[in-house]
């Protein structure tokens, strides 16, 4: 339960750098939805691949990125029609709790080991900081309440909370770790751009897609060097 606390803590505080960004912008929804785009392709680039192919076996990311990419087009389909122009929070929000698994289940793993101390507790408030950045800034792009992130990340918590225990007493192998992280790798590549760029592309002059897309990567590559 403190994990999950923490957990809602870390994305919390994402989520106030979040609404300080979109205040910045005035809450255009464009442009809030070409940052987003922008940041999550940014956080694929520099943590979530990198890292990834590094810890996960090859074979299983890939399959799990065409199961992902599968599983993109049917909730694309399902969850709002092909005419909107509004990003799918819920596309994102399935991809970062995939996204969070494995490290749930390793956490869970550790739990009551001498090698589990302050070091895995910070690694876990940090590594979700751009998740909480990238929820609140879908959310702002598609108009919606408040309220909704503060059930969104709730949610997410307790979500988090439930794989820590069953890592504690269970263990998912490796190969189904490396798939749940291609799947998350595929929602998360498509959503950005599928649902957050090529929506805007013609929405906005080329000068402008380019910048906001830029300004989101950069804010990514700010997250990346601060965790």
């Amino acid at each position: 339960m403190a994990l999950g606390g923490l957990l809602f803590f870390s994305i919390s505080i994402g989520g106030a750098v979040a609404l300080f960004v979109s205040r910045l912008f005035q809450h255009t929804t464009q442009g809030l939805s070409l940052l987003c785009g922008g940041f999550l392709f940014g956080l694929l680039i520099n943590d979530i691949l990198p890292s990834s192919l590094k810890i996960y076996d090859s074979f299983g990311i890939i399959l799990g990125f065409i199961i992902g990419y599968l599983l993109f087009l049917i909730l694309h389909k399902s969850f709002h029609p092909t005419t909107s122009l509004k990003p799918s929070l819920y596309l994102l929000l399935i991809a970062m709790l995939l996204h969070t698994i494995p490290l749930a289940l390793t956490v869970g793993n550790l739990l009551g080991k001498s090698n589990f101390g302050i070091t895995i507790t910070t690694s876990v408030i940090l590594h979700h900081l751009p998740e909480g950045f990238a929820l609140t800034i879908a959310l702002l792009s598609q108009g919606d309440k408040l309220w909704k992130l503060f059930f969104c990340f709730i949610g997410f918590s307790i979500f988090f909370t439930i794989f820590v225990w069953i890592g504690h007493f269970t263990k998912l192998t490796d190969q189904g770790q490396s798939m749940l992280m291609g799947v998350s790798i595929a929602l998360i590549a498509t959503t950005s751009v599928s649902e957050f760029m090529l929506h805007n592309v013609r929405t906005v002059p080329r000068r402008t897609f380019l910048t906001f897309i830029l300004m989101g990567y950069l804010l990514s590559y700010v997250f990346h060097i601060m965790i």
